[in-house]
């Protein structure tokens, strides 16, 4: 063992880092993500802050089942399709349907939730816009038992409209998350009361509507093909939605402000002004692509058509669950789109099953695909409480009556396409000050370009191998 401490020889590493320069990188953000779905949607200019789409006119009366008209999370129903409750079949008086269509109201239910209770008064109709709901009583031997499954578009408590002293005969509890439309038996007496036609109506139950339609639900356009002779061709018109939807361009918005002192002598080797900016850009972007996603008005998981939203089998994502999808949109389907954790789940199936899909390269990315079609990650796709969350599919562009994005271009003081960071000046207290803004929507021109897979399940256990 030594005694006398070594004498150094040569300058140290501590001291010797005072005289060097570091190597820095730029300002780090973990909560920049790939943003697939603003890469993927195909981006169209929405002049003066608006894009209407119109579509021709689609309801079906006489199918069994009432139509409903979505604007975001809001569900209305088609008042010519209130000839699908027996006793208004056949009235067709528009300004009557009309008033009782405005006098249904929404309401959500979850799982579990009791609806109607067996015993209470029968007084008021009840319309599924979305979900299942199961009618329970008393079984063949005394015991509880599922009278009747209900589902979309289905209806109960029509005899409300015929007899004010009924009573309900079963209890109806929802299974799935639920979107009901309700009206009360005394706000159909109201319309009632004011309305000789429909007094006179009221008891006759009759069939009919007023125009054929197509397999697509929508207004038939009469043709002729394959004649001979000299007969007399129909005649016919394109039918147009009266009220089409309109999609404003929403905004997202923040100030950012840096103090002179920090841009004048903290600039090298990096641009402060620039950092903040590329940092808030990313912010207001992920913010834009989770608006796209989750927003009430044209989110696309509100905007998604009640008829186009389906539940999983079991729970996880299987195969034949995507092939479901595939069914809703299959159309040229262009990518689905699902979280992280979905797409995991979707793997753990498909080893269980023995199933191994190849993926497909898209700009260099290894991605996983199923049937040909890639799917796409997406973190703002939210996770329920109970675990469970949604796939979405969908066609894009304009020319193929797809999803498309909305924004304008050409702002002032423009950094990216549809995003604009605008000098506001300096305050007082010497902080610089700009007004970073982006404007984007999105809009389904056709209600089969997007479908929704709900209720998926992204905790279940299972194989470890992903897609």
């Amino acid at each position: 063992m030594w005694s006398v401490t070594e004498q150094q020889l040569s300058l140290g590493t501590e001291a010797a880092r005072n005289l060097a320069t570091t190597t820095k990188s730029v300002p780090q953000m973990q909560g920049i993500s790939s943003r697939w779905l603003l890469k993927l949607l195909p981006w169209v200019e929405a002049a003066g802050g608006a894009y209407r789409v119109n579509r021709r006119l689609s309801y079906t009366v006489g199918d069994g089942r009432v139509t409903f008209l979505t604007t975001g999370a809001d569900v209305r129903v088609i008042p010519r399709e209130l000839g699908e409750l027996p006793p208004l079949r056949g009235f067709e008086d528009e300004a009557v349907l009309t008033a009782l269509a405005e006098r249904f109201t929404q309401r959500e239910y979850e799982p579990g939730d009791v609806i109607v209770t067996e015993g209470r008064p029968l007084d008021e109709v009840h319309l599924i816009a979305h979900g299942k709901v199961r009618e329970i009583g008393e079984g063949e031997y005394g015991d509880e038992a599922v009278l009747r499954v209900l589902a979309d578009g289905q209806f109960f408590g029509d005899r409300s409209l015929l007899d004010a002293d009924a009573e309900w005969e079963h209890t109806v509890k929802a299974v799935t998350a639920c979107t009901v439309l309700s009206m009360s038996e005394g706000d159909f007496r109201e319309v009632l009361g004011r309305s000789d036609g429909l007094q006179a109506h009221i008891t006759a139950f009759r069939e009919g509507s007023q125009r054929t339609t197509d397999e697509g639900g929508e207004a038939a356009i009469e043709l002729a093909a394959g004649h001979e002779g000299e007969p007399v061709l129909p005649g016919t018109f394109v039918d147009y939605e009266t009220n089409p939807r309109e999609y404003e361009l929403s905004v997202a918005q923040t100030v950012l402000r840096v103090h002179t002192r920090v841009a004048d002598l903290y600039n090298q080797p990096m641009d402060q002004v620039e950092q903040q900016l590329r940092l808030t850009i990313e912010a207001l972007r992920e913010r834009q692509e989770s608006e796209l996603v989750n927003n009430r008005d044209f989110g696309l998981l509100h905007n998604a058509d009640l008829t186009q939203r389906i539940h999983t089998r079991s729970g996880p994502p299987t195969p034949d669950d995507l092939d479901d999808l595939l069914t809703l949109v299959w159309k040229e389907p262009t990518f689905f789109l699902a979280h992280p954790k979905a797409i995991a789940a979707f793997g753990r199936e498909c080893s269980r099953q023995g199933v191994y899909p190849d993926p497909i390269d898209v700009s260099g990315h290894r991605i996983p695909a199923w049937r040909g079609v890639p799917i796409f990650p997406c973190n703002k796709i939210p996770i329920g409480r109970t675990k469970t969350s949604s796939i979405l599919l969908m066609r894009t562009g304009e020319s193929a009556q797809g999803v498309i994005g909305l924004h304008q271009t050409g702002l002032p003081d423009e950094v990216q396409p549809g995003l604009s960071a605008r000098f506001m000046g300096v305050s007082e207290q010497a902080i610089l000050s700009y007004l970073v803004s982006t404007y984007y929507s999105a809009a389904v021109l056709v209600p089969d370009a997007l479908g929704v897979l709900e209720s998926v399940e992204v905790a279940h256990g299972g194989g470890s191998a992903a897609v």
